[in-house]
């Protein structure tokens, strides 16, 4: 398990270099930053919006780094204006993006909600993560174990994964395998080494190193 919750076993993306740690890394494990017309850093997730791209690793500790000494102006080569909320944006535009990617593999029918759907496929080797609320109740989470090779995912809260399910809470969620359950997978990583854990979070950290 590398910085950030990458996972080592595959680089899809091409090759960047971090501002912060001079680690040459997959695009999967970063984060893109270009400069707006007001000259101000924008964080771009999707790696789509024009200019030439800035690359911090998806590690919360790396991005304040970058922040505070002056790092996305020298790469920049320029003045640039970094808010003060940058890092709260990268978050939120990770955790969107990883609900909607769940919402869509949920709609093509690889991912359930509800604690004895997820059980089902979990008891049958259909289910290739569990996702649980890190606010859910541990006693609950407990319950229902990672699959044998397969991902954990417990840092998005009830609400979050309520968004992605069409619902107003959900607690307990399970992908199958496929495309989507692989991007899934690599955007929550992403968002895991940019967010705060708490310690409902971090009960079942351990579990995403498989």
């Amino acid at each position: 398990m590398g910085r950030g919750g990458r996972t080592k076993e595959r680089a899809a993306g091409p090759d960047r270099k971090c501002i912060a740690t001079g680690e040459v890394l997959s695009t999967d494990g970063l984060i893109r930053f270009v400069i707006g017309p007001d000259t101000q850093i924008v964080p771009d997730v999707l790696g789509k919006l024009p200019g030439r791209g800035i690359w911090v690793v998806a590690d919360r500790d790396a991005l304040t780094k970058a922040m505070k000494k002056g790092l996305f102006a020298r790469a920049a080569k320029q003045p640039v204006t970094v808010p003060d909320t940058l890092v709260a944006e990268v978050e939120t535009q990770l955790v969107r993006r990883v609900v909607d990617l769940i919402s869509l593999a949920r709609k093509s029918g690889e991912a359930v909600t509800g604690y004895e759907k997820v059980k089902d496929w979990l008891s049958k080797e259909y289910a290739e993560v569990l996702i649980q609320a890190s606010d859910g109740s541990g006693r609950g989470k407990t319950k229902l174990s990672t699959p044998h090779y397969g991902h954990y995912i417990g840092w998005l809260t009830a609400e979050e994964l309520g968004l992605a399910f069409g619902r107003q809470t959900v607690i307990h969620g399970a992908l199958a395998s496929g495309g989507l359950t692989q991007r899934v997978v690599q955007e929550a990583q992403r968002l895991k080494g940019v967010r705060e854990i708490g310690a409902a979070g971090a009960a079942q950290k351990g579990k995403t190193a498989r």
